[in-house]
Formats: structure tokens, sequence, C-alpha cells
């Protein structure tokens, strides 16, 4: 049967199915329309009940969402209505607390669904609260008459972005833990645009970790949300975006401490030495008084003088709040029962701690304990503790006597051997970096790298090397080190250096030679042995920049060798004299053999079994 052309039409269109509404979304359709009529009319709300218990006994995405967004359309023409707004008789008292029950229990049922199954849900569940959050504020501040932000409602926001409660549709695995979609939605569109918004989350924040019993995910949650603030404000003038509009319209003045007027940004960085309010924990130590002595001017208003609308318009107002977010997060983190989870998010919040946190504290060595104490735990967390404390004592001032000790402790066999060997080593030439360092300690680390460098791979060696040569560089007094020769016996126990001494102070390692470095001269590897002997050439180079250094592996080794231009081209061939003549080819000697041709491989195989 012969098979027919291809058409050259397009095929036709599919039919678009045409889902019915189910009875439960028509109920809902039909209970909005009542619902606003009588919001307009001022009239009986009683099926808003009925509305919400079909929200709530929805099972399918698409109904929840239906309902939900149905409530949402009623609860905005309540509240813009003013019918939550306080005043009236009795009667309508009671009519309000009706209301707000309703509202609450919608609004708990919003909170449930940042953890539900359905993305669409979630995503819209949150915009509706931040929404809701809107019209709450603006009723409020026109029943108020000031600017407002409905703080209960918020409050609640807060608790369900940390405590992160079961969906009432349907649970997940990863209950308690805040979705992806939920913080990224978060946070592009409110926490790190919106002034507002920040402030107040940081300030509830801080509450509710203070409070006693939390949530076991609550620091987990709070330190996501906090880790991904890139927008911090640093200027005054940087406060300038409002969730609530009403909020963005400027604060009358703060009296001064004086009762007189005072200036807007000199009051904002003076107004630090509370003596009555946990602020004065955050207040900076050192600037208010010292400022106001060199420039005769009065101190500004107290912190905890500030009202609300006042204090979103101050910079130190937004460090206060973010530093007491931190102090209570921290400890949590410290705190948390599973080892390895707990060494993950340490690791998280002290990867920001220098860039991200530290710069916006009001005061910086407030975390010094917590960050000592990081410490101990060693490997990549306390590397990254040791880089936080450096940066309170190159930055901060702060006086820590056994940094060095706590980092010499460091220098053991598995840091040239752990993934993390190329943070250790930029981390560790940044502390190394001051020439006013005793040259007793340099010595010790140089000394240990070296011993260390016996039993170390070939990409490790290539980064103490350069190492070394910029230690000696950078100082002088270790140059004997390279010029005394191995121990006479030529055994370790004859080598000055005490390699079971902690502190690196004592470990007499400047009184030793680095006969260590001078073995590689003899490795197998023709880049370790070339690269060993820089150390043979006089100083008159630059300092090696280590970041050319750090990411070498056995791949990149070989590569490089592979790849290497050959200068001088290696012999293939040679020519013969007469006596390997005699050995290597059948010619006969003719002198010394006569006409017989002799065989070379049997006559060596008689040799070796003689």
């Amino acid at each position: 049967m012969a098979r027919s052309a291809p058409s050259s039409l397009p095929p036709p269109a599919k039919k678009r199915k045409i889902q019915k509404d189910s009875d439960l979304v028509k109920s809902v359709q039909t209970l909005e329309k009542e619902l606003t009529a009588a919001a307009a009319a001022n009239a009986s709300l009683n099926p808003l009940a009925d509305l919400l218990e079909l929200a709530l006994s929805a099972e399918e995405a698409q109904e929840t969402s239906k309902a939900m967004y149905s409530l949402y359309r009623v609860f905005v023409v309540i509240i813009s209505g003013g019918k939550l707004n306080a005043g009236g008789d009795e009667a309508a008292k009671i009519v309000r607390a009706w209301i707000w029950e309703r509202l609450n229990a919608y609004v708990d049922f919003l909170c449930g669904l940042l953890k539900d199954e359905e993305k669409i849900l979630r995503t819209s569940a949150l915009q509706i609260l931040f929404s809701l959050q809107k019209h709450l504020s603006t009723a409020a501040t026109a029943s108020d008459g000031q600017p407002q932000f409905h703080i209960q409602h918020f409050r609640k926001i807060v608790s369900a972005l940390l405590t992160c409660p079961e969906s009432p549709r349907a649970a997940q695995s990863s209950v308690g833990v805040l979705d992806t979609d939920v913080l990224h939605s978060f946070h592009e569109t409110w926490f790190s645009v919106h002034d507002d918004v920040r402030w107040f989350f940081l300030r509830e924040a801080g509450s509710i970790l203070s409070a006693g019993s939390i949530s076991a995910h609550a620091p987990q949650n709070l330190l996501s949300i906090l880790e991904g603030l890139t927008t911090f404000p640093t200027e005054k003038a940087e406060l300038n975006a409002w969730w609530v509009e009403e909020l963005g319209a400027k604060p009358p003045k703060p009296k001064s401490s004086k009762g007189g007027s005072a200036s807007d940004e000199e009051d904002d960085d003076d107004a630090l030495d509370g003596d009555d309010d946990w602020r004065k924990f955050f207040d900076e130590d050192s600037g208010a008084k010292e400022k106001s002595a060199a420039t005769k001017k009065p101190l500004g208003t107290r912190l905890h003088k500030l009202s609300t609308h006042q204090s979103l318009h101050s910079l130190q107002s937004h460090r206060a709040v973010f530093t007491r977010a931190w102090l209570a997060l921290l400890p949590k983190l410290s705190g948390v029962r599973h080892e390895s989870t707990r060494k993950v998010l340490l690791q998280r919040a002290l990867n920001v701690m220098h860039r991200g946190v530290m710069p916006h504290l009001t005061r910086p060595v407030l975390i010094m304990d917590w960050v000592g104490g990081s410490v101990d735990y060693g490997g990549t967390v306390g590397l990254l503790a040791l880089n936080a404390l450096f940066m309170l004592m190159k930055d901060y001032n702060l006086d820590y006597p056994s940094f060095y000790t706590k980092l010499y402790a460091f220098l053991d066999r598995d840091v040239l051997h752990s993934k993390h060997r190329a943070r250790f080593f930029r981390l560790t030439e940044l502390f190394l970096s001051s020439t006013h360092l005793p040259a007793a300690l340099v010595a010790s680390f140089v000394k240990r790298l070296a011993r260390l460098s016996l039993s170390a791979p070939p990409a490790a060696i290539v980064l103490i090397l350069p190492f070394t040569y910029n230690a000696l560089k950078r100082h002088p007094a270790l140059m004997p080190m390279i010029h005394r020769a191995a121990p006479e016996n030529g055994t370790v126990d004859a080598d000055p250096f005490d390699d079971s001494e902690t502190n690196p102070v004592l470990t007499h390692a400047i009184d030793s030679s680095l006969w260590e470095l001078a073995s590689h001269r003899s490795h197998w590897l023709a880049g370790v042995s070339t690269m060993s002997r820089i150390l043979e050439e006089a100083f008159t180079k630059q300092s090696y920049a280590m970041e050319d250094f750090l990411d070498h592996t056995y791949g990149t080794l070989f590569d490089a060798d592979a790849s290497r231009k050959i200068r001088k081209e290696p012999p293939v061939a040679m020519e013969l004299g007469k006596n390997m003549r005699r050995l290597f080819t059948a010619e006969a000697d003719s002198e010394e053999l006569g006409s017989a041709e002799r065989d070379v491989v049997s006559e060596l195989w008689d040799f070796g079994t003689r």
C-alpha cells in the first residue's frame, strides 16, 4: 500500500483543555462576592468564617490558591475600610475581635504554607503575608496619625521564617528548614531591599533567639538569611527604601541631652553613651566622647530615647539591631548538638565574619570570646576563626597574645595533605607578613614547614619553598639558617630544633638549619628539585607571589612537565666505539675471535650465572 506524502500544512492546533471549576472553587467565588458587598454596605461578615473553613479544607493546590487569594482580597477590603481600627462602641469591639480571630487564623494558615510541597503556594503565601503587612501598617498609620509598622503581624512572619512550621496540607521531609525559593524571594524582594523590613526583622529575630526555647532549626534558618545580606547601609543617605511608604517621611529631630535639637548626622553618630538600656552594649566605646570633645559639640540623643520612626532613620540604630541579632545567633550555632552540623554552621558563619559582619558591628570586640572558642575546633573552622581573630587584632586593636601559638598548632602533617591547604598558606602568609614579628617566631614556622616537607606531596613542597624564600627575604635575621650545614652525625636528634615545643618562640629553630629543604635538590620530580635551588642563589629577586603556587596538584605538576618546552634536544643515538661494538654487535674481531660470530646474549647470560 502506497504511503501518502506528508502534508505541508502545519499540524492542527491541540484543543486546550478547559478545566471546570470544582464545587469548592464556585463556593469560594460566591462567598467572596457576598463578603465584598457586605463590607461595602457595613453588613454582617459571618460568611468570612465559611470562606476560611473552605480554604483550610481544600486539598488540591489550585483550590487552595483560589481560596487563599479570595481571603486576601476580602481582608484587604475589610482593612482598608477601617473595620480593624480602635474605637467604637462595645458591639464594634466584639466584631473587631471576631475579625481579628479570623485574620490570625488566616495568617497562621499562610505561615504554614511556607513549607508546602507546592512551590507556587510557598511563594504566594510569602507575598500575601508582606502585602497584608503593608495594608495593616497603612491602616494603623491612618488611625494613629503617626507612621506605624504593624509589629504583631510582622512578628508572625519572622517566627514563620525562622521555625518553618509544618504545612497544613502536606508535610515535607525537611520540616523546619527554610526552602531555597522562599529564602531567595524574601531576600530579593524585601530583606535586602527595604530598610524598614530589615530593621524590624533583625530586631525581632534577635528577640526570638534570646527568648529561650526555640526551634532546633531556627539558628540555621537565621544564618541562611543573614549570610546572604550584602546590602547593609554604610551611610545615612542609603536609608531610602521603605516597604511601608509612610515610614519614609522624615521624622522629627530628636532632642539633644541639653534640650535643644540635635543636628541630623552628628546626633546619629554621637548618640552612643546610654547607661540604662541594652543598646549601650552595642554603642561604640571610643567615638562619642572624643569626637564631642574635639568638636566642642554636645552629645546627641541616646539611642534608647529615639522613637521607632527616628530609629529607622538612624544608621547607628541599624547597626545596633544587626549586632544584637548576630550576638544572639552565634552562641546558638555553637550549641548545636550534632557535631558535623555544628562545624558546617560555624564554618558558614566564619566565612562571612570578616567581610560581611564585623564591619557593621557597633563594637566588633563583642564577638571575641566566640571567635576565640571557635579556634579550638581546629581544621577549617579553627583556621577561619584565626582569620577573624587576626582581623580583630589588626583593625580593632584586640590584644590576643596566644594568637601565634594557636597558629603554630595547626602546623601538622595533615595540613599539607588537606584540601584546604591553599587557604591555610594564603592566611599564614598574611599572618606572618609583618616585619615587626620576632625572628625566632618566624624561624619556628619556617623550620616546622621544612620538617613537614620531608613527608609532604610535591605540590605542598612547591608551596613551602617560595613561602620560605619570602620569609627569609622579609626577615634577614633568618639567613644563617640556609648557610648552616646539616647535623654532623646525620640524625634529627642532633638538630637543635625542638619539634615537641608548642611555643614557637622557644623552639630554638633560629639556631638550626634548613637542611630539609636542601635535601629536595635530589627530589624525584624535576620541578621540585629545580625549585629547591632558589635558596642557593642570591636573594636579589622580588618576593614570590604565593597565588602562583597555591593551586598546584599532581595533575598540574604533570601537565607542567609534559608541556615544558625542550631547550636542548636529548640524545637518542650515539656512535659506538671499538669496545662498545665488541659488546653490542655481532661483528667478529679477527684478532681475538677469528671468523666465528659472537652470541652476545648468550655470553651475558653465562656471565650472570657464574
